[in-house]
């Protein structure tokens, strides 16, 4: 199992340098370039059919691939080069996000060819996701971890705030599926950047296994799924994120029909509310490694999520746009604090390589409920309004960090120390 570091370690690389810095850049391009996308997709589909339930279908397109290959792909990343991986995915995933701009301009897009790019891509950031996973204990000691995925949070939403906006002025200009662009040359960028880098993402070389390859990838699947499945704390967390997935996966997906129907805002002004969202993810980040540092992993990621919660439900009740722009960035920052504390757990915890099967088993399972809460939200909205929907999933959220609070992942840092004991007496400190 890998060594975990409480602190920096003098015998450590520096947890900054050239590869660091190369990643991190290339990701800042790429997270930009998708906040244009994140902005474009939605309008698109509203404008082609003006349904919430196009715009859940669309969503639930984004996450119906984790459950058909999530496990498999996870496994093949574990058994390739995973960089190369990811540099692939990329120029991949330039290719099909540029397919719907050219089909606008060729008079040919419908809902159903955004249906499609949506599940290809989201099939291809399957493997770039559990490449990811990977890069950042590569590149970082394992004391930062935490540090290094905020550093990196933060920098991938530092484009999405001057994204919406830019996005929201350009809108008047050109035609939204013309913004779709720039996501397709973020990719490249990012491809770029990580050709650039020289350190692996793998524990060791990268060689062909014996057997079967079919055999060897169902074999490889069933050891994630065991380890994951047979942990008590990876078990609660990929519980407890299923939850919070069903409950929230509405929060995004309708963003624009909440923003038009209760806010009454301009296609600007929702690009500055999904600016504002971006921006609170930034400063909830930068102060994650602060955070904790003094707090412990269950107060700091279980209390964001109810800040997360409580923010939604005001923001529903209080239907003002200006009080929305704060609500909605606190709501989607602390969110994102609860995702950066379990990343930094898992990624402590876990033998390098099991990465991939293991974040790949986390999203099946966690992500399997985004589809099935983004057609119920969808389905909630028609029956009750958008109001009391937006207004219920607040609370639910804080509900359920309460309930996790009382088992294993109230318990994270037991686990961090179980784990550090054993590997600091093997090395003799």
């Amino acid at each position: 199992m890998r060594r975990l570091a409480l602190s920096p370690r003098g015998r450590r690389r520096s947890p900054l340098g050239r590869d660091f810095w190369l990643y991190f850049s290339g990701q800042a391009v790429s997270q930009f370039g998708s906040s244009f996308t994140a902005f474009a997709l939605p309008l698109l589909v509203y404008k082609l059919t003006g349904s919430a339930t196009s715009l859940a279908i669309t969503t639930a397109a984004t996450f119906v691939p984790y459950l058909l290959f999530g496990l498999v792909l996870g496994a093949v990343s574990d058994r390739v080069d995973r960089r190369l991986m990811m540099l692939r995915t990329d120029l991949a995933r330039a290719a099909v996000i540029a397919a719907l701009p050219l089909l606008a301009l060729a008079g040919l897009l419908s809902v159903w060819e955004i249906y499609l790019v949506t599940f290809v891509q989201s099939t291809l950031t399957i493997l770039f996701n559990c490449g990811e996973f990977a890069a950042i204990p590569a590149l970082v000691g394992e004391g930062e971890l935490v540090a290094a995925n905020a550093r990196i949070m933060a920098t991938n939403n530092i484009g999405p705030i001057l994204g919406p906006s830019i996005a929201g002025a350009l809108v008047v200009l050109v035609p939204v599926s013309q913004l779709l662009f720039v996501d397709a040359a973020s990719f490249v960028v990012s491809a770029g950047c990580l050709a650039a880098i020289r350190r692996s993402f793998n524990p060791g070389p990268v060689g062909e296994r014996s057997g079967s390859p079919l055999a060897g990838l169902m074999r490889d699947v069933r050891e994630g799924l065991v380890y994951v499945w047979g942990h008590r704390l990876l078990r609660s967390i990929s519980l407890m994120m299923a939850l919070i997935n069903f409950v929230y996966a509405t929060a995004t997906s309708q963003l624009v029909l909440f923003a038009k129907r209760t806010l009454h805002a301009s296609n600007a002004e929702i690009g500055f509310l999904f600016a504002c969202g971006a921006a609170g993810i930034v400063a909830v980040s930068l102060a994650a490694g602060p955070l904790r540092r003094r707090l412990s992993f269950a107060v700091t990621a279980l209390g964001a999520l109810v800040v997360s919660g409580l923010a939604l439900t005001a923001m529903a009740l209080l239907h003002s746009y200006l009080a929305a722009l704060a609500l909605w960035g606190a709501a989607q920052g602390f969110g994102l604090l609860l995702n950066i504390n379990t990343g930094a757990l898992r990624q402590a915890i876990v033998p390098s390589q099991l990465f991939g099967r293991v974040v790949s088993v986390a999203q099946v399972l966690a992500w399997s409920a985004i589809p099935l809460g983004a057609v119920a939200g969808a389905a909630a909205i028609g029956a009750a309004g958008v109001v009391p929907v937006y207004a219920a999933m607040g609370i639910l959220a804080a509900l359920i960090a309460g309930a996790f609070g009382l088992g294993p992942v109230g318990e994270g840092d037991r686990y961090l120390r179980e784990v550090a004991v054993p590997q600091a007496a093997t090395s003799g400190e």
